[in-house]
Order: C-alpha cells, then sequence, then structure tokens
C-alpha cells in the first residue's frame, strides 16, 4: 500500500522523505496519522473485505509504513485505554499509595498503651490531644478535617496491618505490597487483576494520576496515566481538529477491537478536553487546599461527577519517610503531611456529596515504624502499619484488626507486629463493595479471614 498526498491530485505519489511527511501536519506523528487517514479514505470500499477478516500486527506493519507504525504506537499503546462497559457496579475505588513508610502509631495512636508514651517520649500524641476512635485509640488531631466522617461512620481504620513480606527495604516493600504477592512469580499488579476481575469498561475505568503507571497497575488491562485532565490532549492547537478527524477516517469500517480502542481514545480525548475547557466549581462551601493531591483529587472529582464510568484510582504521596522532625501535634513533618492528606480527602469526599456511598478511599503504605523514636525526633523503619479507610458500605467509627499491643515481648523485632494482613482486608472491600468474589484470582496463595471491616 502507498500513500496518498491529500495535497496532490488523486494517485500521485506517497512522501518520499520526511521532510515531505511534516507538510501534512505540525509534527511527524500527526501527519503520518493525516496520510495513512487519507488513503484509507480511498481504499476503504475495496480493502473492506480484507478488514472484515481480521487485524493483525502484520498487515498493520504492511499497511501504514514505518512511519505509521511509530506515529501510531505511540499515539495509541501508551495512552492505554480501555473498552466499551457494563453498568451492573457503579462503585469506584481510589487507593492513595503514602510512598515511604507511614508511621501508623502516629496517625492511629494506641493511647491508652503506657508502653506507647514510654517509647515515644518526645513525639507520641498525647491522650488529650487525639480525637476518640475507640478501643483504646484516638486519631491524630491533624487528621480534623476527617473526623466528622468517622463520626459519621463513613470512615474507619485497621490496625497492625502489614505484608508477608518484613523487608525494610522501601522498593522491595512496595514492590510486594503493589503486586499482591510476596512471590515474585506473580509479575501483575493487584489493580490489574482486579480490572481483570471487573471486566471492560469506559476509557476511564482506570487512571493513576501522576507521570509513570504504578506497579499496583502493571500486566494486560488497561490504565490511563493522567497527570492532569488539562494535559491529556493531542499537541498543534491550531491542527487538533483535522488530526482527530484522520484519526477517525483511519479506522472507519474496521471490524476489530483496535478499532474500538480508537475509538475510546478518540472518545477520551475529547472528553477530557471538555472538562478541561469547562471551569471546574467544587460544590458549595467546599475549598481544596493547595497542593499536588488536593489538585489530583479535585481531577478524580470531576470525572466522577462527569459520570464517565471512572472504576479505579491510584495516587501516589511521597514525603512519609520519617527518620527525623516526625515531631510533635504542634508541629514537624508528620502534622504538615498529615494536615494536607486530611484536608485534600475531606474537600475531596464532601465536594462528591452522595457519591461518595459508591466510592471508597483506601490508604496504603510499605511498612510502618519502630515502636521506639530515634535520637532525631524520628522513626526508623518497622512492619505493622495503620490503613486508613473512607466511603460507602464501611462499619465506620471503628478501628478494626486484632491489636497485638505494645509490650515487648509482643513486638517483631522492636516494631508492631503485623496482626492483620492487608490482602485480607482489600480482599474483603473487593468483595463486598465490587463484587469480586474470586479472592484468590487477586491474591493467590494465601488464606483469607475476615475481619468485619465491611459490612
Amino acid at each position: 500500500m502507498e500513500f496518498s498526498d491529500p495535497s496532490l491530485p488523486p494517485g500521485e505519489r506517497r512522501p518520499e522523505s520526511l521532510e515531505e511527511l511534516r507538510r501534512h501536519g505540525p509534527n511527524l506523528c500527526e501527519a503520518a496519522i493525516r496520510v495513512q487517514a487519507d488513503q484509507v479514505t480511498d481504499e476503504l470500499s475495496a480493502d473492506r473485505d480484507r478488514w472484515s477478516r481480521g487485524f493483525t500486527r502484520r498487515r498493520l506493519v504492511q499497511g501504514a509504513g514505518f512511519v505509521g507504525v511509530a506515529a501510531l504506537g505511540t499515539q495509541l499503546v501508551t495512552s492505554r485505554v480501555s473498552f466499551a462497559a457494563p453498568a451492573d457496579n457503579k462503585n469506584t475505588l481510589i487507593v492513595i499509595f503514602l510512598r515511604g513508610g507511614m508511621d501508623g502509631l502516629s496517625v492511629v495512636a494506641p493511647g491508652d498503651d503506657p508502653n506507647y508514651k514510654q517509647m515515644r517520649p518526645n513525639i507520641a500524641v498525647p491522650m488529650a490531644a487525639m480525637m476518640p476512635a475507640g478501643r483504646g485509640f484516638g486519631l491524630n488531631p491533624a487528621m480534623t478535617a476527617l473526623y466528622p466522617f468517622w463520626t459519621a461512620g463513613k470512615m474507619a481504620a485497621a490496625v497492625a496491618v502489614a505484608s508477608p513480606d518484613a523487608s525494610r527495604s522501601h522498593f522491595q516493600a512496595q514492590d510486594a505490597l503493589e503486586r499482591g504477592a510476596s512471590s515474585v512469580a506473580v509479575r501483575t499488579g493487584w489493580l490489574d487483576r482486579v480490572l481483570a476481575q471487573l471486566g471492560p469498561g469506559t476509557t476511564f475505568r482506570a487512571i493513576a494520576q501522576g507521570s509513570a503507571l504504578p506497579r499496583s497497575l502493571v500486566g494486560g488491562e488497561q490504565a490511563i496515566v493522567l497527570n492532569g485532565i488539562r494535559d491529556f490532549r493531542i499537541d498543534g492547537d491550531a491542527m487538533r481538529t483535522q488530526t482527530m478527524d484522520a484519526l477517525k477516517t483511519l479506522y472507519t469500517g474496521l471490524d476489530h477491537q483496535l478499532a474500538t480502542t480508537a475509538g475510546g481514545t478518540i472518545q477520551a480525548i475529547n472528553t477530557a478536553q471538555k472538562l478541561a475547557n469547562t471551569q471546574y466549581r467544587p460544590a458549595e462551601g467546599v475549598q481544596y487546599p493547595g497542593g499536588g493531591l488536593a489538585d489530583r483529587l479535585k481531577d478524580i472529582a470531576q470525572l466522577l461527577k462527569a459520570g464517565v464510568g471512572l472504576r479505579v484510582a491510584a495516587l501516589d504521596v511521597g514525603g512519609w519517610d520519617m527518620h527525623t522532625n516526625l515531631g510533635r501535634v504542634d508541629g514537624g513533618d508528620m502534622k504538615n503531611s498529615l494536615t494536607n492528606l486530611s484536608e485534600a480527602i475531606g474537600a475531596f469526599a464532601t465536594d462528591i456529596g452522595p457519591l461518595l456511598d459508591n466510592t471508597n478511599i483506601i490508604t496504603m503504605s510499605e511498612f510502618g515504624r519502630r515502636v521506639q523514636e530515634n535520637g532525631n525526633t524520628g522513626v526508623d523503619h518497622g512492619h505493622g502499619n495503620a490503613m486508613v479507610l473512607l466511603g460507602g458500605g464501611l462499619n465506620g467509627g471503628k478501628v478494626h484488626g486484632s491489636w497485638p499491643g505494645l509490650a515487648p515481648s509482643a513486638l517483631d523485632q522492636g516494631d508492631v507486629a503485623g496482626a492483620n494482613d492487608y490482602r485480607d482486608i482489600l480482599a474483603e472491600m473487593l468483595n463486598k463493595r465490587f463484587g469480586v468474589a474470586d479472592s484468590a484470582a487477586i491474591f493467590p496463595n494465601h488464606q483469607f479471614k475476615t475481619l468485619g471491616v465491611f459490612k
């Protein structure tokens, strides 16, 4: 197949050099798409029977030429789009990964345990400052923005949560947690396997808010890496319409999943641009704090309200590796980070209003910290940790999970013991909120137990 040149009469030669190709678009990618789209238009009728027998990579290589294949590979594959959508479950899961190893004892503090104050004379949360959480625990006062959800039964916590991988290496622990297995034989991410169980969805079914796909979404399922709605676009402002039209033409008459993928990509770009061009107004009285997390949660709120079919979103928040200056409740790194986290999530939860009943937010971190503070008013890498949960279907206003306590004999080499496996909490959530019955398909080689976190 040869390229026809839309600037020349039909039948004339195709572009033979990059310089000639550049005349057809603002960049090589879009120029190749437009040139190929014109050829498809000219030959669609004659080729319809050939396309109807299937579409292979070999046919794509034969049909598009080297530049065209490079352009299409860049445009469509890295967008990682999804397919079209069942309407049986409208719930959305938002996973916020706190990178660095959050200190759960500063977030959900065991104020009644005499060992807590003894081992943390400078950084323990004072009992008088805690917001009551039950079972002798209290929430850090930096979480004031979230406490109304706790008292309303829309928020809960789990303590002494850990992965079976007891590594104190950030990389190794994060990798095991995001794969959902300690065995390196499991190579896909747990959220990717969740998407496989949920079945097909819209283009915006799964997003990673940031600049790269997190390990938890790595695998065969489709997810969009979205570094802000306004950045999800085709470049070349003046010529964008021509490129979009060319993409539509290129896949006209093609009866194959790739045509659906291309159509989904086009729809996603159009949807994102419509949202980006509309000034988003949060619900009355809601004011998001500044910062990247708040901006990304605001994007997710806009997607949820627009009804684009968002089912899974993954966000990363760094800065939780507090070896020094963890601080006290009146100042320090924990107060600053926890205040920002809580105010951003609180604004989001208030903003989406009734949609919170169909949403579940869960925080994860690769490991907890040691019980005893170090000499720099911080804490070093540990094991058992806390998880914070927000949204619908919770047994809310409660601290869940077995609690081994902080007595020296109960510790795991100086750390909070991992009495509760994080996979049990996630599996319970997926089963009761998302209809995922086969927990073993998400977390292989694990014996499950129910903690009662969800109704």
